[in-house]
């Protein structure tokens, strides 16, 4: 059983060897930056038809990531192989240079993809260039601070220990829940929050209708619905009830 499991992989291996050489390099990183991306934003959108009632999965919505993702492909193929050439850096020894390709890397690729990003995906969707400017200025940052809690660390190991042909597959692979992501911050609604997550600052505080309360205590029905009782609610009308705290 073992040694069959070797042989498929064996196989596996020598079908997919051609796909990281040559040429084919970079249709492979190419058409893998589309695909987990469109299947990232399938993932998010998967839970937003079971959390919104009524809406439907939009395929034209996941195309739209897919062609983004395949023209960020040939970007990334050409990237890694000029930080390769001018930073030559293999495992530990070369550590001071792996650090100084990260750090080029957040500084100069980051932002540019999140830029590619945003405007790429307004074109395509018949945005203007002055909204999908300002959608970028409202998300970018968002975007670049999420970009360094969770890529620095994956680059490092990406320039530490992988082989530069698997570099983008490498990427790839770690993508797509950063790709789902990308794609909650792009088309998430505005001003949506989960329940009972208050934003800082704001406070909305709305007292029901004295009509909506139940009598006072002692109070019958009909002294309740009396005409003139609910001009006003009176501290009875409120009892059990929370009162907003003081700001």
């Amino acid at each position: 059983m073992a040694s069959g499991g070797w042989r498929w992989l064996r196989a596996l291996r020598a079908v997919g060897q051609p796909l990281f050489q040559g040429r084919a390099l970079l249709v492979t990183n190419t058409l893998g930056c589309g695909v987990l991306m469109a299947v990232g934003d399938g993932v998010r959108q998967s839970w937003e038809v079971r959390a919104r009632p009524g809406q439907k999965f939009n395929p034209r919505r996941s195309a739209s990531m897919f062609a983004v993702g395949c023209s960020m492909g040939p970007f990334l193929h050409y990237w890694y192989l000029w930080l390769d050439h001018l930073l030559p850096a293999s495992g530990l020894p070369g550590l001071p240079n792996v650090l100084r390709k990260v750090l080029i890397d957040q500084l100069v690729a980051s932002p540019m993809l999140g830029v590619w990003y945003f405007l790429g995906l307004g074109c395509l969707e018949g945005q203007t260039l002055d909204e999908s400017c300002q959608e970028l200025r409202d998300k970018f940052w968002e975007f670049y601070k999420a970009d360094w809690c969770v890529w620095p660390a994956a680059q490092l190991v990406n320039f530490l220990f992988v082989p530069p042909q698997f570099r983008v597959t490498y990427i790839n692979g770690l993508t797509l829940g950063w790709d789902t992501y990308l794609s909650y911050l792009k088309y998430r609604i505005r001003g949506s929050s989960t329940p009972g997550c208050v934003a800082l600052g704001t406070m909305w505080t709305e007292l029901p209708q004295p009509s909506q309360l139940g009598p006072r205590q002692g109070e019958t029905d009909s002294e309740h619905n009396r005409p003139g009782s609910n001009l006003s609610p009176t501290p009875g009308h409120l009892a059990g009830l929370p009162l907003p705290s003081p700001v």
